[in-house]
């Protein structure tokens, strides 16, 4: 017995906006149905002491600490701006 119908895969293609031919609904079908099967070969696997993943290696995000440290003032921020206005810097209008 198929695991999936040739009218699941018209319908997702329908989903999808993609037109397919009864052709191409069959081949589907087909291929769809062996990766499925493909995919159920992990069911005979005994899972019971393998803790889940979500990576295949062991790997751990390497973060610092969030501290806020000294940067530059206001001023020596603007002292290389072309044009500054009330301790802004001012650029040309993008909007009329």
């Amino acid at each position: 017995m198929a695991r999936i119908t040739k009218e699941e895969v018209k319908h997702v293609a329908k989903l999808a906006r993609l037109a397919v031919t009864e052709e191409e609904a069959e081949m589907f079908t087909n291929q769809l149905d062996a990766i499925i099967g493909y995919a159920e070969q992990l069911k005979e696997l005994d899972t019971d002491n393998v803790e889940p993943t979500t990576h295949v290696l062991d790997m751990k995000n390497v973060l610092r600490e969030d501290e806020a440290k000294s940067w530059l003032t206001r001023e020596e921020a603007l002292k290389n701006t072309p044009d500054t206005q009330n301790g802004l810097i001012k650029v040309p209008a993008v909007l009329e």
